[in-house]
């Protein structure tokens, strides 16, 4: 692994391009969670593009010093879900577990129906529909997540900042 200086360093080369996630994929996801009739302001989108890509940058920062201190080079699910977990994001990971837990079961399914020749996923894809699918309370609880209590007021958030 590196040093904390030479991934600063690293990370300030990085292209904002790469750094962010595609507009397009940001605006898909804001539009499925409003009306049909909804319209999303090119500002919103960027803004919400922004946000997204930093919280996944403290999430994963997080999860990395884990790594770092139990000698491990590879983030996994489990890393995220417990760094989510350890930033007050409790709700979220919850609903993620979840999600993880479907993924893996799906994944194996996949695997299994490749290797018999012939399962192609199709766009948005069987698999993604099967992974959303779950008990009435298990959706439920994803809609109705309360949001954490604001953790970035404290020493954390200026430790897992990026500047924009």
């Amino acid at each position: 692994m590196m040093s904390g200086e030479n991934q600063l360093d690293e990370h300030d080369d990085i292209r904002e391009q790469d750094r962010l996630l595609p507009i397009a994929n940001v605006a898909r996801i804001m539009k499925r969670s409003l009306p049909d009739n909804a319209k999303i302001a090119k500002e919103a989108k960027e803004t919400i593009q922004e946000c997204v890509s930093e919280f996944i940058s403290f999430i994963t920062s997080e999860a990395s010093d884990r790594c770092i201190q139990e000698k491990r080079k590879t983030i996994n699910g489990e890393d995220i879900l417990w760094a989510m977990q350890s930033l007050g994001f409790e709700n979220y990971a919850e609903v993620l577990k979840i999600y993880l837990g479907k993924y893996r079961e799906v994944g194996e399914t996949i695997k299994v129906d490749k290797t018999n020749g012939g399962y192609k996923e199709d766009e948005g894809g069987e698999a993604s529909s099967v992974l959303f699918q779950g008990t009435q309370e298990q959706n439920q609880h994803l809609q109705h997540a309360t949001y954490p209590p604001n953790y970035y007021s404290g020493q954390a958030y200026s430790q897992h900042t990026t500047e924009f």
